[in-house]
Order: C-alpha cells, then structure tokens, then sequence
C-alpha cells in the first residue's frame, strides 16, 4: 500500500508544480454573471410572454440555468474558486440558497462523506438504499413489493432522474428544519425562503394557476434531471465496497469512479464532472484546468498498474442498467472489487 501512498504524493507534487491547483478567478466570475444575467433574463421573458403554454420552453431553460448555477455551487463547497475559505463558503450558501433553492450546510455534508468513502456501504450517502438500491446490502434488506420491484429497478432508472430535483429540494428543506448542528441555520432558512417562496409568488402573480404549476413542474425536473445526468454516471456501477474494506487514497478514489468521454457539449452539460477521477483525486482543482490534469492523472494511474476508467455517456448509462437490475436480482458478480478481498479488515 505505501507505493500508492507514495505515488499520490507524487502527484500530488507534480500537479501542483504545473500550476494546475492555481485559481481561475477569470473563468469563475464570468460564469456567475453570466448565468446571473441569464436568470434574469429568462424572467424578464416570461414577463413578456405573458398567458402562454409558450412558457414551458421558458421553464426548460431557467431548469438548464440552475443546474449550471449548481456545478458552480459545487465546485465552490469544494473550495475551487478562491484562496480565501470564506469566499468559498459564501459564495456557494448563496448560489445554493438564492439561486436554486437547496442548503449549503446539507450538501456539503453529504457530498463530503460521499467523496471521502464513495461506494463504500454504510458510509457513502449516495449509496444509501431509497427508490432504489445500489448494493447488495441494499436489496438483501428489501423485502415483498419492494424486492420484486427491484429485479427491474434499472428501467426505470432514467424516469426518475426527472423526480430528482423535487427529492433534492425536500431533502434540503428537511434538514435545515430539523437537522442537528446546522450552521447558520437561520442564513440558510432566510435564503431558501426567499428562493422558493419569491419564485412561487412571482410565478402565481404572472401566470394563471396550472401554468404556474406546469412552469415549476418543469423547470425543477429539468433541474433534477440535468443534475442527476451529469452526477449518476460518474459512480454507479462501479465497484463497490463493504463498510470495513480498507483501500489506500489513490485506488479509493481512480477504481470507484468513471470519466465520461465528449466534445463540448457534453463537457457543457456535465459542468467540468465528466474528469470524475481527476475532481475525486483533487477535488479543489479548478475546472478549467481538469483537462490538463486527466492527462497527468492518467499517465500515473497506466505507471503503477491502476485500472483507469473512461467511457462514453451512453455506455455509462447502459452499464447502470445493467448493474442496477443485476443487483436488484441480488447478482453482481461481474462488478465485484478485486481490492475488497485483498485490503479487507
């Protein structure tokens, strides 16, 4: 294990001395003005448009806007945009409350266990068994209609992404209502508030009733669906873990995640995550220079024999598929972790 720790560090030292930790001031402030402005302007156009079914075409858009205002929250909570921790923080409270509705203190609790276990059950939040299951441990709790339900539970996988921002909503709220410890509790209340209550009202007073309803159906399960499109493929699917498997930094992070291949496009509606090893393994790095990373990255994992994962977004999604109905069949075989037999306990 101590060549790998070795071989980290390595890293480590070689992407800092390429400046490929250094910030991009410039790429961030353009992007939070501009999609900013675009808010802005996709609510002065449905002012304009007024009582039209025109206004769904309105709704998509603002959903698209507030994923990319969520990469950029993201990206913020991991400390990527400024030197400063306290511009982090803030910066992304504000473009997770204001802006889209979700608390800060709840995501940065959540992504933070997930990104230091990813698929290790009992300890990566996004494995927790829900709608679906993701492990084995999972399906074999489930029981009656569940457990049947299960077995296909891959199909309707890509459904119910477009649920997955009406779930990420109410989780949020949930927890800085009740959950315990959360700082700046009230901060977070006052801006979700004003996000959800002030786009509601400003929906009802512009828009008659169910159009009103139809906009925020569809704004936030384009929302949900972009979100959970750019963060499912990076994971699931992947091997996954027991809660007491011991792996070192380097081989937690490159085995347990997958980079998505694709031009411009799909690096645009990904927001820089499609480099899923390369943020796992420096999650700090700015997005503009992910790029210059991967190579880096992948150069090191080819040196010491780690199994580097890239694949295109169709066949990652057709590899969840299989995995998800495989392990609702409670058969994973094929996606068993050679490191879990030789680094357990």
């Amino acid at each position: 294990m101590s060549g790998y720790v070795e071989a980290f560090h390595t890293l480590t030292a070689e992407a800092n001395d390429a400046g490929l930790m250094r910030r991009r001031y410039g790429f961030y402030w353009s992007m939070i003005l501009f999609w900013t402005l675009a808010t802005a302007a996709i609510l002065v156009g449905v002012v304009l448009l007024g009582d039209t079914w025109y206004q769904l075409i309105l709704a998509g858009l603002l959903g698209m806007a507030m994923a990319q205002i969520g990469f950029l929250g993201h990206e913020a909570a991991h400390q990527g945009m400024f030197a400063s921790t306290g511009w982090n923080e803030w910066v992304s409270r504000v473009l997770a409350g204001l802006f889209t509705g979700l608390s800060y203190g709840w995501w940065v609790d959540k992504h933070g266990r997930h990104h230091a276990n990813p698929n290790k059950e009992r300890e990566d939040p996004d494995v927790k068994a829900g709608v679906l299951s993701f492990t084995p441990e999972g399906t074999d709790a489930r029981t009656g209609l569940a457990a049947k339900l299960g077995k296909y539970q891959g199909f309707y996988f890509v459904p119910l992404l477009f649920f997955e921002g009406f779930s990420l909503h109410v989780d949020s709220f949930k927890n800085i209502v009740t959950g315990r410890d959360v700082r700046h509790r009230w901060t977070e209340i006052l801006f979700v508030g004003i996000r959800v209550f002030g786009y509601l009202a400003f929906l009802f007073i512009v828009l008659p009733p169910w159009m009103a309803v139809a906009f925020v159906a569809v704004q936030v399960a384009v929302f949900g669906f972009l979100l959970g499109g750019a963060f499912s493929p990076n994971h699931i699917g992947m091997p996954t873990v027991p809660h007491d498997a011991e792996i070192d930094f380097l081989r937690r992070q490159v085995h347990m995640s997958r980079n998505i291949r694709g031009g411009p496009l799909v690096h645009f509606f990904m927001g820089g995550l499609e480099y899923q090893v390369e943020h796992h393994l420096f999650p700090m790095a700015p997005r503009p220079n992910l790029p210059a990373l991967q190579r880096m990255v992948r150069k090191h994992c080819a040196d010491n024999g780690i199994p580097y994962t890239e694949t295109s977004l169709g066949e990652a999604f057709r590899t969840i598929i299989a995995y998800l109905n495989q392990v609702g069949l409670k058969n994973r075989d094929p996606w068993t972790c050679p490191l879990v037999r030789q680094y357990r306990g």
